[in-house]
Formats: structure tokens, sequence, C-alpha cells
């Protein structure tokens, strides 16, 4: 078996509007398509990130939540990579979006903070600067 890279992250909200505009108003993805899906009462998303992979998001009916914190088993946040922290930051902050103070990753050196989704789902922004 070959890996050649992530192809997409799966997210279900719980409020479909609120996620949607806050995966594609709010962080900026451009939607690749947005489909209803009657047999299951549920919306998917496909919202496409710069290096080709997509964020999936979907909506159900009654979804029950998904404890997050502290260091629940399962997926722990979504990092998404910036060129310009401050600059993110800044453009974030703009829109209403909270986010934690800047840390440094003791072990690369880079600087990376934390947001959350509308249902509280740790988002990082990890800086890249090349």
């Amino acid at each position: 078996m070959q890996l050649v890279g992530l192809h997409h992250i799966a997210i279900i909200g719980s409020d479909y509007a609120r996620s949607r505009d806050f995966y594609h108003r709010i962080l900026g993805l451009p939607i690749v398509s947005e489909s209803w899906r009657e047999e299951r009462q549920s919306w998917k998303l496909n919202l496409a990130l710069p290096d080709g992979s997509q964020i999936e998001l979907f909506s159900f009916p009654a979804t029950p939540p998904r404890p997050s914190r502290p260091e629940a088993c399962g997926l722990r946040h979504l990092a998404l990579a910036v060129g310009n922290l401050e600059h993110a930051r800044a453009t974030l902050s703009a829109k209403g979006i909270e986010l934690e103070a800047i840390r440094l990753d003791d072990i690369t050196g880079q600087r990376f903070c934390f947001f959350a989704d509308p249902d509280g789902l740790p988002i990082e922004l990890y800086e890249c600067r090349r």
C-alpha cells in the first residue's frame, strides 16, 4: 500500500446552516458540491482546501454530541496550515471568532493557536512559513 496524501476529513455539524456558514464564509473554503440526501435526511457539502484535500460537512437529524475535551479518544483536532499566523488571526477575529493565544511548538519551533467551530470542534492554525 502506498498512501499519497489526505483526501478528506468528514465533520458532522449539529446545525447545518451555521456550520456551512462557518466553513464557507468565515474560513473562506470554496464549495465543491452540495447535495440533499433524502434517504438520510442529510446535507453533504464538499469544501476545497488549497492542497486539493477536502472537508466533507454533513448534517444528520438528532446527532449526539461528541466529547472533545478533556482529551477524549478519537479525532483530537483539525489543523489548518497558514503562511502568516497574525494575518489569519486578524481575519478570523474581525469575523467575530475568538482565538486562543499563540503558542510555540516546543518540538518544531512553529507557532500555532486554536479556535473552535460552531460545535466546539477544536481547530488549530499552524504556521508553516516557507
